[in-house]
């Protein structure tokens, strides 16, 4: 079940945090409320079953809980579930109206199209891509930055949306360069990761930075720091820097660099 971006988890007798796939009670089961989300090695089938809201406890260990904390607890393919329905829901619940006519449109295909009966215009759901990068000096210093809206203390890597009419690489340099001022060469991917907040497509990179003067947007980018492995290290201990959660790619990207895991943060 899945509603506003939540969904409900339960613990297991040996500790295991899964997905609730048989809730105790009854629910309409049309297509109006269900989407198709695969079906596994043995052949089962999943659904996600939107809903207006859902319960809380069901019992002392079910309840709801969006992705960035249940991410940290499920089983890859749980979390790789939670992604599909929590980026479907938030398709089907802003996209309800045709953008060719305006009117009202009608979920097809077990919910991965949208199709408009007045002008027969298919919709299709939505996949912003952006870049995220771990950007390294020649003194292999990592830059990181804090949003203006984040809390003192919480720093990650750079990241933006693919503007039309250009390459990701292109991407990673105008957005650093837009951000922070400095000026990237060399451009590696990685790996990519879903981020249904609310249909972003993640593409993570590591660049090499030919300058290290820094000057902030001030509109995205309150601040941006260089930091060595013993620097990052230290604040992380002081708690002047916290990492970002363990689900992020930028975490991933963080470590890639960092050379170990990075201190767990509980999810607050």
């Amino acid at each position: 079940m899945v509603s506003g971006g939540q969904v409900l988890i339960d613990e297991t007798p040996d500790g295991r945090t899964e997905l609730v796939m048989t809730p105790s009670f009854e629910a309409p089961l049309t297509e109006a409320h269900r989407y198709f989300l695969g079906i596994d090695e043995d052949g089962v089938s999943y659904f996600a079953l939107q809903k207006d809201s859902l319960p809380g406890r069901m019992d002392q260990s079910a309840r709801p809980a969006g992705l960035r904390e249940a991410g940290l607890l499920l089983s890859p393919r749980d979390a790789g579930l939670m992604v599909h329905a929590v980026g479907l829901e938030n398709w089907q619940r802003t996209h309800r109206f045709c953008s060719r006519c305006g009117e009202r449109t009608v979920i097809a295909a077990a919910g991965h199209i949208r199709r408009c009966p007045a002008c027969g215009a298919e919709h299709y759901p939505r996949t912003d891509p952006a870049v995220i990068m771990a950007v390294i000096d020649d003194s292999d210093r990592i830059l990181l930055g804090r949003q203006v809206h984040w809390p003192e203390g919480r720093f990650s890597t750079l990241a933006g949306f693919v503007e039309p009419g250009e390459s990701i690489e292109q991407s990673v340099r105008r957005e650093v360069q837009e951000e922070a001022g400095i000026t990237v060469g060399p451009v590696e991917y990685v790996a990519s990761q879903p981020w249904p907040f609310p249909s972003s497509l993640m593409l993570g990179f590591m660049a090499r930075a030919v300058s290290t003067d820094i000057t902030v947007d001030g509109d995205e980018i309150h601040e941006a720091r260089w930091f060595s492995r013993d620097e990052l290290g230290a604040a992380f201990e002081s708690g002047e820097v916290l990492p970002p959660y363990g689900i992020s790619i930028a975490a991933r990207l963080i470590e890639l660099w960092y050379g170990k895991p990075l201190p767990t943060r509980s999810f607050v």
